[in-house]
């Protein structure tokens, strides 16, 4: 898009957008009808989908997108049953960690020549393109970027006279002087539950115990994976420092347990900030910060969701939904109602977050973070054998030895 100031566009009325700002260069001979599978759950996600669709439907008026929703467990089982019957989507959202899975069932459709000649393509840096990237092909477009951080009470910590955490052993100690079970209180709300599976894999290679190796062998540590597991687990089992729920707390229970006032640290992304800014006031009693670091190595996740093409017979229709999501208006529209952080750089450095000071752990984490570790089988392990291993844990059934001995069968299991 040229020709048009972009925070004037903003400020406009949506008919006047509609009319000015978005509309297309070229339009199909028919219309199109397409579908989009995602996994948004909260209403923020869906405040911030609807926006990208108005404009979407503003701009390219030939064009129909449905959107589906699919329950983030079920994903993997659904498509995969999509693809082997013939009935995939047209276009659906993939977190990094499943590209190199939905790749291998031939689930995605190459789209290498098509970015590269996209004239939005020199506001992404390379980087983004890497986990979306399998043997040269490139597969999606970024929509946009998942930025681990910490969210904690402020105002709890102003008067304990606590400072945020940068280490585990500093978190740990905050978590537990934060703890007061007699007012329903407890330091940090683990998640446990539904999505766990990633927080211990990142606690174990913030031990050291690396997922995969710089030469990109695959394989666990087992006397630094069973240190973080252990650790990791004591937080309930020893210390009770989180609530009594947490084997069962996915991201509903442990995101409502921060805004009600029953947790004072959560581990999550910039997405929930909109979410969290509706119930607690942000800077005064909410504020965020960088993932601790583990005695080893620093992790915090940068993970990129991306939008693909899973039906060839649609391209043409699919790929001008995947890359509007690349406009730096319909990012901004998105940020505005998320807190996702753009995956564009040109939007990235838009007023309304380099301005924002609660955004900084997140621009400071842009430096450092990695994705997460992906390759074919690591979704079906680490939801199938990292996170029930883990709970057997926390509800005292196994011994962490024994958990990150099943973890490592697993692990050789998976990658065959």
């Amino acid at each position: 898009m040229t020709g048009f100031d972009r925070r004037s566009v903003l400020k406009m009325g949506g008919g006047a957008l509609a009319a000015s700002a978005l509309l297309p260069a070229h339009a199909f001979g028919q219309s199109t009808a397409i579908n989009y599978w995602h996994t948004f759950t909260s209403q923020s996600e869906f405040a911030g989908l609807d926006e990208v669709m108005k404009l979407f439907a503003a701009a390219h008026p030939e064009i129909t997108v449905t959107q589906e929703n699919i329950p983030n467990p079920e994903f993997m089982a659904k498509v995969t049953a999509a693809v082997v019957s013939g009935s995939r989507p047209d276009t659906t959202m993939v977190a990094s960690e499943r590209v190199a899975d939905l790749v291998a069932m031939a689930g995605l459709t190459d789209l290498t020549d098509r970015i590269a000649s996209w004239d939005r393509r020199a506001d992404f840096d390379d980087a983004r393109f890497k986990s979306i990237t399998v043997d040269g092909k490139v597969y999606g477009v970024p929509a946009f970027t998942f930025v681990d951080w910490m969210y904690y009470r402020k105002d709890w910590f102003d008067e304990a006279g606590l400072a945020p955490p940068t280490t585990f052993a500093e978190f740990r100690d905050a978590a537990i002087k934060l703890t007061d079970p007699a007012k329903g209180r407890y330091g940090f709300g683990m998640r446990a539950g539904a999505g766990g599976q990633a927080y211990v894999i990142n606690v174990m290679e913030g031990f050291g115990a690396k997922l995969v190796q710089d030469d990109g062998t695959i394989g666990l540590d087992r006397d630094k994976a069973i240190e973080a597991v252990d650790w990791w687990a004591g937080l309930l089992t020893r210390d009770g420092a989180v609530p009594p729920s947490a084997p069962n707390d996915g991201f509903r229970q442990i995101m409502e347990a921060f805004q009600t006032g029953q947790t004072a640290m959560v581990w999550h992304h910039t997405g929930s900030f909109q979410d969290n800014a509706k119930l607690l006031k942000p800077g005064v009693e909410f504020a965020t910060a960088v993932i601790p670091a583990g005695p080893v190595n620093k992790i915090s996740r940068l993970g990129y969701a991306y939008n693909t093409v899973t039906n060839p017979d649609t391209i043409d229709a699919g790929w001008e939904w995947l890359k509007f999501w690349g406009e730096p208006d319909a990012a901004i529209a998105f940020l505005e109602k998320t807190g996702y952080f753009p995956a564009s750089t040109a939007a990235a450095k838009d007023e309304r977050i380099s301005g924002n000071p609660l955004y900084k752990p997140a621009a400071d984490t842009l430096a450092f973070g990695i994705p997460a570790p992906s390759f074919p089988g690591s979704a079906g392990w680490a939801e199938g054998v990292v996170l029930p291993a883990f709970q057997r844990v926390l509800i005292k059934e196994a011994t962490p030895e024994q958990a990150v001995d099943e973890m490592i069968d697993g692990l050789a299991q998976a990658i065959g």
